[in-house]
């Protein structure tokens, strides 16, 4: 019986993407009442002061401080030392980078997800760049800097070297393209650096890809249909991937059979190869003469009403909350 597992659901945190993670985590909420299960909602960004009933949890007002510096008195509290499983609907940084998932590990909970090397790997855009090359996956062309060295002689040379415009521009330890940036022509370079800068000490340059965006969910061993996502602007942005009628979804792409089947066949390859568990979401780029680029593995998809998990997963008849006790059961 589903009501005698204790599922403890985390909850907001203290990233960028707190108001997503509160999306994500109220439809993960929702379904696993559905399901029968016991949940308890905690966000580790509060601490110990925790709201006192679950609709607070997911309003975009915050009710206490909201700080990292808070999740070690949350993973303290004795409510931890009573659940089968804790529920990570935590997005971006100190969620998805490996820290909560070695919180867990040190008290030997079960939890979702990928576990805490793997996480933090592909959190790293960079380490995952220098993964990807290791095992062949193909990938855009890429170069990574410190933002001290904004000011190089040889960085100017090196992008026109190594990269061409236009090119794509991100903080390497974020997620929801926050602080990315299309850079079209060296005058623009500046710029895109500084909005990067301001969300990491690392950033990563990457080769620009004109075509197509797809993306392949696996959950299990499971690889799902190809989604083919139509944003209204030139890239999958924040505005495009938060707002409603902002992008269009096509699933099953429409490409052609055989560049699906190796879409799926280099996902898992990358799914197994990095070391993930669980449930991922791979995103890619397809250039106009058919090549797929990886960009990045999200080890902790988004999992809102416009989310890609699960649209891709109706495609195979498998409702939201079949998805969501999937991953329960994978989990366990």
């Amino acid at each position: 019986m589903n009501s005698n597992l204790h599922i403890i659901l985390l909850v907001g945190g203290s990233s960028t993407e707190r108001v997503i993670s509160k999306r994500s985590s109220k439809s993960i909420y929702e379904a696993l009442d559905k399901l029968g299960y016991k949940v308890t909602l905690i966000d580790p960004a509060y601490g110990k002061n925790q709201p006192d009933n679950s609709e607070k949890f997911f309003e975009e007002k915050d009710f206490f401080e909201v700080s990292e510096k808070n999740y070690l008195e949350t993973f303290n509290l004795h409510i931890f030392d009573h659940c089968d499983l804790v529920f990570i609907g935590l997005h971006g940084k100190w969620g998805e980078d490996g820290t909560v998932q070695a919180l867990l590990d040190m008290k030997g909970i079960k939890y979702t997800g990928s576990k805490m090397l793997s996480s933090a790997v592909t959190m790293d855009k960079i380490l995952s760049k220098i993964l990807f090359d290791k095992f062949n996956i193909p990938t855009p062309k890429w170069i990574s800097l410190h933002k001290k060295d904004f000011l190089s002689p040889n960085l100017l040379s090196k992008i026109n070297e190594q990269i061409g415009y236009p090119l794509i521009v991100k903080p390497n330890d974020q997620g929801s393209t926050v602080g990315l940036s299309i850079v079209k022509e060296e005058k623009g370079l500046s710029d895109a650096l500084n909005l990067a800068a301001k969300f990491s000490d690392k950033i990563l340059i990457e080769e620009f890809i004109e075509g197509r965006e797809l993306t392949v969910g696996i959950v299990g061993d499971k690889v799902f249909p190809v989604l083919e996502i139509v944003p209204n602007h030139e890239i999958y942005d924040y505005e495009c991937k938060y707002t409603s009628g902002m992008s269009k979804y096509i699933v099953p792409a429409e490409i052609d059979e055989e560049i699906s089947e190796q879409l799926k066949a280099v996902s898992l390859k990358a799914f197994y190869e990095l070391e993930c568990e669980g449930y991922a979401r791979l995103d890619y780029r397809l250039s106009k003469d058919n090549k797929f680029y990886l960009l990045e593995i999200n080890t902790l998809p988004g999992m809102t009403s416009l989310s890609l998990l699960p649209k891709m997963a109706k495609a195979e008849n498998i409702s939201f909350e079949e998805l969501v006790n999937q991953i329960v059961k994978i989990s366990l």
